[in-house]
């Protein structure tokens, strides 16, 4: 199951049923099937306090996934703070709609596997993220 919630923001305007099967479809291109997936948007503020108090971060990030996997089955909590997703649309040259999604699906890349801190692993989440927003659109 997947649960979208908001905190301190709006809740997006998403499509959660096409965003769900999407959603599966890319963990089914990893051979992995949905569990309990949350997902919390809220806003800048939020995403720093729950980075300090949980990663011991002092810093604003776009997403902080939660990993509770077993097996094959991906289950975990995505906080997501829509007030950077913005920032990067506009750094990035994205549409907000666009930004967004790559947000959503790079917490469930990152369950399925894939990071993106060591030497050659960004390009490799990039081009994950990119195979995955073109599923998206078809």
């Amino acid at each position: 199951m997947i649960s979208y919630q908001t905190e301190g923001v709006r809740m997006p305007n998403i499509k959660r049923r096409e965003t769900t099967a999407w959603i599966k479809a890319v963990a089914a291109m990893y051979g992995r099937k949905i569990g309990d997936i949350g997902y919390l948007f809220c806003n800048d503020e939020k995403i720093l306090e729950v980075n300090r108090e949980y990663l011991a971060h002092d810093y604003f990030t776009d997403i902080i996934t939660f990993d509770y996997c077993e097996g094959t089955t991906l289950n975990g909590d995505l906080v997501i703070s829509l007030d950077t997703v913005r920032s990067n649309a506009e750094l990035f040259h994205k549409t907000y709609d666009e930004e967004l999604h790559r947000v959503i699906i790079h917490g469930i890349l990152h369950l399925c596997g894939l990071h993106d801190k060591a030497p050659g692993e960004r390009e490799q989440m990039e081009a994950a993220e990119n195979r995955a927003l073109a599923l998206r659109k078809r």
